[in-house]
């Protein structure tokens, strides 16, 4: 198989996915190139040794609950049939699906959805904008991976267009709040990890054990109205601004698939307290940027960071959030919170990128944008590359249009 130097889903990623055809429900694929491997295909031709029914299924849960050994054998399997030029799966068109002639779905059901706040330099450009320049900080931020419990039920696709939220907002030197809709939509460039293994109420995962846990990574643009949070968010924090949308991109990369592009993340000080210290490499080198493309018009790139950037790791993260008791099960997602660089051009999100509205962005068309208007499709893509191999997590693409 002929596969492009630039493409994501090189031999080394191999991703899950759920796709469907014209002729096929819902099932359980395999990304390589532009071609889908339908693993339940490989399995009735006797290819692969897994339960089928945890493949013709509209999720990932099933087939992820099987555990490590299974999932990651599967991975190891097809890269040893597609590097054997004797290999059967050679020969076997019929397992492989054009993803042009595809459609994606909703990777996993998830029953649970947390977002954080582990960003120092997205958290500390909130802080100056809407608190003390010289304290931007709040006192925990720096002890603890700060989130909030999301909701699940609005999480959606690549693909998938949102409409306008709408809800109360307060005009600026006003004494009473109106109805309306968000004046201030805005993306926040994330990724999100997905749970591949339950924890039992009342237990902790530890830091050793974490990556156990953790099945994969995918795209995450975590929608937020500014304006509605703004108003709302004192003193129980987001909730309409937040919860009317969160896409995510319809592969889930394996964890093993970014082994090569383990770095060591930033110096945390103060020194975090014992049950949050951990070994190793736990940040990732993955290349994130964010385009906007208008109604009709050509598309803009105005953010460009790294995932390597993140001040708390998937590793602490998970382990903050079972350290009293609560448990996680298979398909649960746990979004990074917004990814900011250090540079202007690596802001994770409009409100930095224009900067609270007070520098906005020209778009090739003659256009500024400070927040996204109706038809604005806001494109997010994420890769990691070194030494010829590169492993990417495709895109996720969505449109916003007018409130309904």
């Amino acid at each position: 198989m002929n596969i492009p130097k630039d493409s994501d889903f090189s031999i080394h990623n191999l991703p899950f996915g759920v796709f469907s055809t014209s002729g096929t429900s819902p099932r359980v694929g395999v990304a390589i190139g532009d071609s889908i491997i339908d693993l339940a295909a490989l399995v009735h031709k006797g290819l692969l040794d897994v339960p089928v029914e945890a493949l013709e299924q509209p999720f990932l849960n099933n087939f992820i609950a099987l555990g490590k050994s299974v999932t990651n054998g599967v991975r190891k399997s097809l890269q040893a049939m597609l590097t054997d030029e004797k290999a059967a799966l050679k020969n076997l068109e019929a397992v492989f699906i054009k993803q042009a002639d595809a459609i994606m779905h909703l990777p996993v059901d998830v029953r649970d959805y947390t977002d954080f706040y582990s960003s120092i330099e997205h958290a500390t450009n909130v802080g100056k904008m809407f608190r003390d320049p010289e304290n931007a900080l709040l006192p925990n931020w720096k002890h603890l991976p700060v989130g909030y419990h999301g909701r699940a039920s609005s999480i959606i696709v690549s693909g998938v267009d949102i409409h306008r939220p709408k809800g109360q907002t307060i005009p600026k030197d006003a004494k009473q709040p109106i109805f309306q809709a968000s004046a201030r939509v805005d993306f926040e460039l994330e990724t999100a990890f997905i749970v591949g293994k339950a924890s039992q109420l009342g237990d902790s995962v530890s830091t050793k054990e974490a990556e156990d846990y953790i099945f994969g990574m995918v795209l995450f643009n975590d929608w937020s109205a500014r304006d509605i949070q703004k108003w709302e968010y004192v003193p129980l924090g987001p909730f309409l601004g937040k919860s009317f949308a969160s896409s995510i991109s319809a592969w889930v990369v394996p964890l093993e698939a970014l082994e090569p592009f383990r770095v060591a993340g930033p110096t945390q000080e103060p020194a975090v307290l014992p049950y949050l210290k951990y070994e190793g490499k736990k940040n990732y080198d993955i290349h994130l940027e964010v385009g906007i493309q208008p109604e009709g018009g050509a598309e803009h790139t105005v953010s460009r960071s790294n995932f390597k950037y993140m001040y708390w790791n998937m590793v602490q993260q998970l382990t903050h959030h079972t350290v009293n008791g609560c448990n996680v099960n298979v398909g649960d997602m746990m979004g990074s919170g917004t990814i900011s660089g250090k540079t202007e051009d690596s802001y994770g999100s409009m409100l930095e990128i224009a900067w609270a509205g007070t520098k906005p962005v020209a778009m090739p068309d003659g256009s500024t944008r400070v927040f996204l208007k109706d038809g604005d499709t806001v494109i997010m893509r994420g890769y990691a590359e070194k030494d010829g191999v590169r492993v990417g997590f495709g895109e996720v693409r969505t449109k916003v249009l007018p409130a309904r």
